[in-house]
Order: C-alpha cells, then sequence, then structure tokens
C-alpha cells in the first residue's frame, strides 16, 4: 500500500488556512502536500514501523533536551518548505537561533522553514523511491544532514547538503557529526 496523492491544481490550490482545516476536519489522516499542490494522504504504520519510531523519536529526544541547541519535533509536524511543499517528516530538528527567529505565529502554524536535521523511517507500507525524492526534496530546500532509514534492507542513506548519497549495510549506530554534536543514534531496537 502507498500513500495516495490527490492532484488539486489547476482547479484547486489550497491556502495554509484551507490546507490546515482540510488536516483539522481529517485528524485520522497523516497529510501532506507537494510543491505543486498534490495532496498526500499517507497509510498508517504498522506496530513495527511503531515501535522503530518510539525508539528513534527518544533517543533523540533525549539528545535534544540534553544539549539545548535546538528544537525537536515528531511526525505529526508539518513543515512548509521554501517551495511550497508541506511536508510531515518522522523526527526533525532546528536549531534554536534559526527556530528563534520565526514569529510564534509561525511557530504554531506550519513553521516556514526547512529543518536542520530530518530521519525518514521507511515503514513496510512505503515506497522506497518515494521516500528517496522526498529525501533530496529536503536537502534542496536546505536541510543540512538526513537520514533515510531502512529497516526493511537493514540500509541507511546519509544526504549531505551539496553532496553524494552515502549508503551504510546495517551499521550499528550513526554519528550527528558537527550537526547534531555528540548525538550518536544506536540501530539495535531500529533494525532488529
Amino acid at each position: 500500500m502507498t500513500a495516495l496523492v490527490i492532484n488539486l491544481r489547476p482547479t484547486i490550490e489550497l491556502t495554509d488556512d484551507e490546507f490546515l482545516k482540510f488536516c483539522q476536519q481529517n485528524p485520522e489522516l497523516r497529510i501532506e502536500s507537494t510543491a505543486t499542490g498534490a495532496l498526500v494522504v499517507m497509510p498508517p504504520t504498522g506496530g513495527g514501523s511503531g515501535k522503530r519510531n518510539f525508539s528513534l523519536t527518544t533517543q533523540f529526544g533525549i539528545w535534544v533536551e540534553q544539549t539545548q541547541l535546538g528544537e525537536g519535533f515528531d511526525s505529526s509536524t508539518v513543515f512548509k518548505l521554501p517551495n511550497g511543499a508541506r511536508r510531515s517528516l518522522d523526527v526533525a530538528w532546528v536549531t534554536s537561533d534559526r527556530w528563534n527567529a520565526l514569529t510564534l505565529e509561525e511557530q504554531e502554524r506550519f513553521p516556514p522553514i526547512a529543518p536542520d536535521f530530518v530521519i525518514e523511517l521507511r515503514s513496510r507500507t512505503d515506497d522506497l523511491e518515494d521516500l528517496e525524492a522526498k529525501m533530496q526534496e529536503y536537502m534542496d530546500n536546505g536541510v543540512r544532514l538526513g537520514w533515510l532509514i531502512d529497516p526493511i534492507t537493514k540500509q541507511v542513506k546519509i544526504y549531505h547538503q551539496g553532496q553524494p548519497v552515502e549508503t551504510l549495510q546495517n551499521p550499528t549506530t550513526l554519528s550527528g557529526e558537527t550537526v547534531l554534536p555528540g548525538f550518536v543514534l544506536d540501530l539495535s531496537r531500529i533494525f532488529r
């Protein structure tokens, strides 16, 4: 099962207010919109993906709280990227100075900012090519570091701004490098 894509343009173009209202009227759905205005309704994940995502969020959340270098976000947050896409990531992080530069209204709605760091965790319902395209979109919009974690193949694709994608087979840990100083993700609970 893959995401349902509904192309609205050129007939309809949802404003941020209309998109928010649509999401609020359909709280049981995970909804994004592409840069071209298409709505993307993503299928729910199963228990295995939920467990793995919880481990990711917990490990990352501990680092965020300990360092206070920025703000962490879970998959229920929708970011409005510079290209106009409204995307929800499994894990996202924005440095404190960039986050604090947003107005309170911008912070409370769909933050109009590309995160500094993102993680996408592939679930069995995700199409790998779609996730790779989203990761490239994130990088094209200013994300500095991204991890596409695939527990099905036990691969991690590491995305750096302006560099080729690096693929690791069955790594035990991932380093946040200079973007996330001191953060190391333990993959043992993700890949089992």
